[in-house]
């Protein structure tokens, strides 16, 4: 067994760090087999030198990323212990060190991990950006974050919003009300997001003026879009006429973001997703990036990583049951 100690400036930092009723430090101890206690401005580790160490560095990372106003929580927690593990620590250091953007209760927003940081340098300094990665982190959030930054720093005139408007293979007709009432529950997140950046208020002006559109993919066929920034959401269920359509869209002083989960397709089986078309067709093109996401990259519940984990176990190492019995109806 060895001990260390580690010299906190403020309380209000172990208070920060060992968050709500000490989860996060119970999640260290669990995690990593040791013991922490608080004394005064001193943390004491106690456990087998290696875990010690891993201990230490774990701490350092959280108090790290609370100094720049990012207090822990539990999938922070295991996200740090996860990055220490792989020795890759010191790119915590690139981690919410900017603001990419307010909202309008004054929140900043800022990448929370080292996939998210990569994809927003990706979108700053690319005029096409296609971000890949599962549900919860932070694709469309983040892209409509950049936008909103964009318009408000007069880098663009326009924010367009735009996504499928038929998925898991439910179709408009069957939907109750107008066209508007229709498409508006899959734009629903769209909209979500740019009312908190803009505030109610915000929103409305901008909305009755024009320079915000939140629309449906077919609404984009024919225009040329200049001087916006035109993010498609839900990418993975387009289909490849409708991905090239989107792609010639955009005109000069513009800029793009798609965003889509490869493994969220519900598109019939005979249709090709035109991301993972488009992923395999752009790659290498300059100026156009593509950045992946991946489970360590979730910002939601704790327990939401766990479930992106499992089901690519399952789908990695399950074999098609719909195959098997299709043969043995042949036979």
């Amino acid at each position: 067994m060895t001990e260390q100690t580690i010299s906190i400036g403020h309380m209000d930092e172990v208070i920060n760090i060992f968050g709500t009723f000490d989860k996060n430090m119970r999640a260290v101890e669990d995690e990593l087999n040791v013991r922490v206690t608080a004394r005064e401005n001193e943390l004491r580790i106690v456990g087998e030198p290696e875990d010690v160490s891993l201990a230490v560095k774990t701490i350092d990372g959280l108090l790290s990323l609370n100094s720049r106003g990012e207090a822990p929580e539990l999938h922070t927690v295991q996200y740090v212990i996860a990055l220490v593990r792989e020795g890759k620590e010191k790119e915590l250091d690139e981690v919410a060190r900017d603001v990419l953007c307010v909202t309008a209760r004054g929140k900043p927003i800022k990448p929370k991990t080292v996939g998210q940081q990569r994809y927003v340098n990706a979108i700053l300094n690319n005029t096409v950006t296609i971000g890949v990665g599962p549900a919860g982190t932070g694709k469309t959030y983040l892209a409509v974050a950049a936008a909103v930054s964009a318009f408000r720093e007069k880098k663009v005139s326009r924010i367009i919003l735009t996504r499928p408007a038929i998925e898991a293979g439910e179709k408009l007709g069957f939907l109750p009300g107008d066209l508007q009432s229709k498409v508006d529950p899959y734009l629903r997140p769209l909209y979500d997001g740019l009312l908190e950046m803009f505030g109610p208020e915000g929103y409305q002006k901008n909305l009755e003026r024009n320079n915000i559109e939140v629309a449906p993919l077919a609404y984009m066929r024919g225009r040329t879009l200049d001087d916006s920034f035109i993010i498609l959401d839900e990418a993975q269920n387009t289909t490849r006429e409708q991905m090239k359509m989107f792609l010639t869209r955009f005109g000069f002083g513009s800029k793009v973001v798609i965003t889509g989960d490869i493994t969220q397709i519900d598109l019939p089986r005979d249709k090709v997703s035109g991301l993972k078309d488009a992923i395999r067709v752009l790659d290498g093109i300059d100026d156009i990036a593509i950045s992946y996401l991946t489970a360590k990259d979730v910002v939601r519940h704790a327990l939401v990583q766990k479930i992106i984990n499992a089901y690519d176990k399952f789908e990695k190492s399950a074999p098609n049951p719909p195959a098997r019995q299709d043969r043995r109806r042949r036979r």
